[in-house]
């Protein structure tokens, strides 16, 4: 799961894969070309880092003819949001110990 996860925030760290990703989640599936329309990048860069989503699995691609489809794969960010639970429940008790430290402190 560590490398899955670390693929996932390498993959994600890029702010144009991480804009090319938050598009198809919010718009669905598009086509190269549409997503290099407002990438502000040229396509050999929109595929190389499509290649690099798709690697990390956050993305799915459909070919159609000339055209290839991409999607992306929300439920792929499951490993970030596992690892983020994990440390959100670190810092839950952390702040629980710190807050019964103050009250006894007050006392």
């Amino acid at each position: 799961m560590q490398t899955v996860a670390n693929d996932i925030f390498k993959a994600l760290a890029d702010p144009t894969r991480r804009a090319i990703f938050e598009r198809l989640a919010r718009d669905g599936e598009l086509t190269v070309r549409a997503l290099t329309d407002h990438a502000g990048v040229s396509q050999p860069a929109v595929s190389k880092h499509l290649r690099v989503l798709k690697h990390a699995r956050l993305v799915n691609d459909r070919h159609e003819g000339r055209e290839t489809h991409y999607s992306a794969q929300p439920l792929a960010l499951a490993p970030i949001h596992d690892w983020m639970n994990l440390y959100g429940a670190f810092w839950n008790e952390r702040f629980d110990h710190l807050e019964s430290l103050l009250k006894r402190m007050d006392q």
